[in-house]
Order: C-alpha cells, then sequence, then structure tokens
C-alpha cells in the first residue's frame, strides 16, 4: 500500500513538472503537426483512396526515435545536475518506486498526445467505413511502442548528468531496434549469418512486432516482447541508480 502511494507521489510530481514548463506543450504540438504532415503530405493520405490509417501508425516509430528521447533525457539527468536524484534516493521510497513513478507518468504523457489525434479516427469514419478494431489495434501497438521508447530514455538518463549525451545515446538505442529488423539489414546479415541467428536480431526489432498490431492483428508474443523490453530497461535503470545510491 506505501509503495503504490510513493509510486503515486513521484508520478504525479513529474506529471505536473511537464506542465510546469513549455516543454508538455512544444511536444504535444510538434508530435500533432508531425504526424499530421507526414500522413497528409508526406504519405499522401487522401490520394491512397482508402479509408485506414496505416500511414499514420507507419511514422510514428520514426517520430518517437526523435520526441520520446528529447522528453524523458531530463528525468534522472535533471536529477543528477541538480543534486537531488541524492535527496530522493536517500528517502524512505525505493528506487524502483521512483524509477516507475517516473516512467508512468512519462508514458501517460504519451497517451495524452495519442488521444489529442483522435480527430484522425473520426475523420476516417467520416469519409469511409474503416475497421476500428484495426485501428484500435494501431493505437495499442504505438502505445507499447512509445512505451518501450520511454524505457530505453528513462535507462539512458539514469546513465549521465548530461540531457544531450541521455537524448544521443537512447536516439542509438532507438534506431538499432528499429533497423534490427529492416529487410536490407537482414539481407546483408544473411549473406554471412546463419539463418536461426538472423531471426533472433530480426525479433529483437521493434519494428517486426509493431507492424503486426498496425495491420490490426494481435499476438501475445508481440505483447510479451514489449513488456520484456519495458522491464529490462526499467531493471537496467535500477541496477544504475543501485550502483550510484551505494557510492
Amino acid at each position: 500500500m506505501a509503495s503504490s502511494c510513493y509510486t503515486r507521489v513521484v508520478a504525479k510530481r513529474e506529471w505536473c513538472s511537464y506542465f510546469n514548463s513549455p516543454v508538455a506543450y512544444v511536444f504535444i504540438v510538434i508530435f500533432l503537426v508531425l504526424a499530421g504532415f507526414f500522413t497528409f503530405q508526406v504519405s499522401r493520405f487522401f490520394d491512397a483512396g482508402q479509408a485506414d490509417l496505416q500511414a499514420f501508425f507507419f511514422w510514428h516509430p520514426w517520430l518517437y526515435l526523435i520526441l520520446v528521447p528529447a522528453v524523458t533525457m531530463r528525468s534522472w539527468a535533471e536529477e543528477r545536475r541538480n543534486g537531488t536524484m541524492e535527496l530522493l534516493l536517500t528517502m524512505p521510497i525505493q528506487p524502483m518506486q521512483a524509477i516507475i513513478g517516473k516512467f508512468l507518468a512519462a508514458w501517460l504523457f504519451m497517451g495524452l498526445a495519442l488521444v489529442l489525434t483522435m480527430p484522425l479516427v473520426l475523420t476516417v469514419n467520416y469519409l469511409g467505413q474503416p475497421d476500428n478494431g484495426a485501428i484500435f489495434c494501431g493505437y495499442l501497438g504505438s502505445f507499447l511502442l512509445a512505451g518501450a521508447y520511454v524505457a530505453v530514455g528513462m535507462f539512458t538518463s539514469s546513465l549521465t548528468r548530461n540531457q544531450v549525451i541521455s537524448f544521443i545515446i537512447a536516439v542509438m538505442i532507438g534506431l538499432l531496434l528499429i533497423l534490427a529488423g529492416f529487410p536490407p539489414v537482414t539481407e546483408f546479415l544473411s549473406s554471412w549469418a546463419p539463418g536461426k541467428l538472423v531471426d533472433v536480431i530480426a525479433g529483437f526489432s521493434f519494428m517486426s512486432h509493431y507492424e503486426w498490431m498496425q495491420r490490426g492483428v494481435v499476438h501475445l508474443k508481440d505483447l510479451v516482447y514489449f513488456a520484456s523490453i519495458i522491464g529490462f530497461m526499467l531493471l537496467a535503470t535500477q541496477v544504475v541508480l543501485d550502483n550510484r545510491k551505494g557510492k
């Protein structure tokens, strides 16, 4: 009971901190503008003549690759720079409670940004008769993908007090997790690596799991994958913080 209370306190503190600065508003505006630009201008939404949101969901991994690290880079780096992380870790709260609180605040913030794109759902339903089940799966996949990016950003932010370094490392990890399943990469690996190894590497890619949900298909293995990525990154963050707490 007490642990959940500490987690809620941290989550509320982080949530309020987003909206006490221009960060939240700038992020939401940039996300909505870029999502609309890539969907309607780059992907030629109206020219496709299809009432679905696949063109919209297609760009989310690339939008999150840059925007999510920009939000999460301050989560622990700023605590270290201001000297408040040491104070936080000496309080009765456990490191994992603080980690989960910060993670939930950032993840729910991403969820808010996604909710604000709901007018697109109304648009496609006005233009035709889309498969709303597939759209729901796309939103679910996008939300889980955002959670994975947030967890990666939390981990990299715990490594350094420099927010720029945290941002760069998070982008690099995210890019690796995207490209691992791309056909050009798997074809290159297949030319010299065993097929099973290539399959294992491709299985770590965000895309190979997200694309199924983008198409409206939810597999248990995809849910387990995103939950595993989130869990692993949060545990890695705890290891880093425990090491610093010991020091």
